[in-house]
């Protein structure tokens, strides 16, 4: 990642609410409705090029397509990993949701979280089912992932961006496996698959951003594990997902991980200072994570202790995704300095704490509210470059 050596460099984390027309188009691509392929692909591009053109003018100078075409990453890696077979639950498919209703925040916040469950912000989300492996893991998506490199080009060329970057999934799966013998033969395998992905969004000239939100998020669940043990599950996953980036140029790749992307109390997030050492230890140039958010708010002083490994940048939340309150370009400018001034300016960049719609659907932030953060984020690191630069 290039380092902000005049002003202070801005990008966000993948995921903006989808324009109505496509939420729609995405409904029915996904839901078994009826779909007119040339008119859905003609309106993805359409929405694709005006996402980017909108990210330029908020001030981002890292732009992605918005994850426009992935309704959420359970029914991307659906369309694009095989191997796989969906098993719809007993009693249908359910809302989605970033929740466990039995985890430590909904543990000791259950009205909160009843109220969350009987008035879900994700009843309109688009639904699949679940799915188990049960066949060899291979890559079948290269056509929709050429589709998506092709019209982020294409955007970026028309807005005149000059970076890009692209989510992609974990290389570690989440769903069940009822094919390979072992956890760790099951993770390798799903590992090389991803790959492909990963070297095609470089071989395009983007950025690879990594998106991991359980690395940290699945804390709320492991009701289990005490912190020793969860970092020691932490260690585990990090050796798979290190190998799965062997080789790939770590200067080029992000990794973005989170403590949920729920609104809620989240009184049972891990703080930084308790994983941060052991997520510098992914090979990649640059990581991604919640700083914005009142939780985590404080924590820029991790950084006046971390002595930042070589070549490696920080991109701290500057606005978040966990309330819809409209950040005050000032009150960004300052969290901008305090990362800046702790870590050095050189080696940070902003975004925002995690993406505005993960699952496409998800009514927690309107997308207007959404364009107004990321123009917050943009005009905060105009300001903050001018006290950090003042000559």
């Amino acid at each position: 990642m290039k380092p902000s050596t005049d002003r202070i460099r801005t990008t966000h984390t993948g995921s903006l609410p989808r324009p109505a027309d496509m939420l729609a188009a995405l409904h029915a691509r996904f839901e078994g409705g009826r779909v007119d392929e040339a008119a859905y692909e003609k309106a993805l591009a359409r929405n694709v090029r005006e996402i980017v053109r909108k990210q330029v003018e908020a001030g981002i100078d890292i732009v992605s397509d918005g994850e426009c075409s992935k309704p959420s990453f359970m029914a991307y890696r659906a369309e694009r990993i095989g191997g796989f077979e969906p098993r719809v639950p007993k009693g249908g498919m359910p809302a989605p949701g970033p929740v466990d209703p039995n985890g430590r925040d909904a543990t000791m916040f259950p009205d909160y979280y009843r109220s969350v469950q009987e008035h879900s912000p994700f009843a309109n989300t688009v639904r699949v089912a679940p799915r188990v492996c049960v066949a060899p893991i291979r890559y079948v998506g290269e056509k929709f992932l050429q589709r998506d490199l092709a019209n982020l080009s294409q955007a970026m060329s028309e807005a005149g961006a000059e970076e890009g970057f692209m989510p992609s999934s974990s290389p570690i799966p989440s769903d069940a496996n009822e094919y390979y013998k072992s956890e760790a033969e099951y993770f390798e395998a799903h590992g090389e698959a991803m790959r492909e992905e990963y070297k095609a969004i470089l071989a395009a000239g983007l950025y690879l951003q990594i998106d991991d939100p359980r690395m940290v998020s699945s804390w709320d669940s492991r009701k289990d594990m005490d912190l020793a043990q969860y970092r020691a599950w932490m260690q585990r996953r990090i050796e798979h997902l290190n190998h799965a980036l062997r080789g790939l140029p770590a200067e080029r790749i992000r990794y973005h991980t989170c403590y949920g992307v729920n609104f809620g109390p989240r009184l049972s997030d891990l703080q930084l200072e308790q994983v941060l050492d052991l997520i510098l230890t992914i090979r990649v140039g640059a990581y991604s994570f919640e700083a914005a958010n009142p939780r985590h708010d404080h924590e820029w002083r991790v950084a006046q202790k971390l002595k930042l490994p070589e070549g490696k940048m920080l991109i701290p939340g500057a606005v978040t995704h966990s309330n819809v309150t409209i950040e005050h370009p000032e009150g960004v400018a300052d969290r901008i300095e305090r990362w800046a001034r702790a870590a050095g300016r050189e080696n940070v960049m902003f975004g925002n704490d995690c993406g505005f719609a993960s699952t496409a659907g998800n009514t927690e932030i309107p997308e207007a509210v959404a364009w107004a953060k990321l123009k917050a984020l943009g005009e905060g690191a105009r300001i903050a470059s001018r006290r950090l630069w003042p000559d």
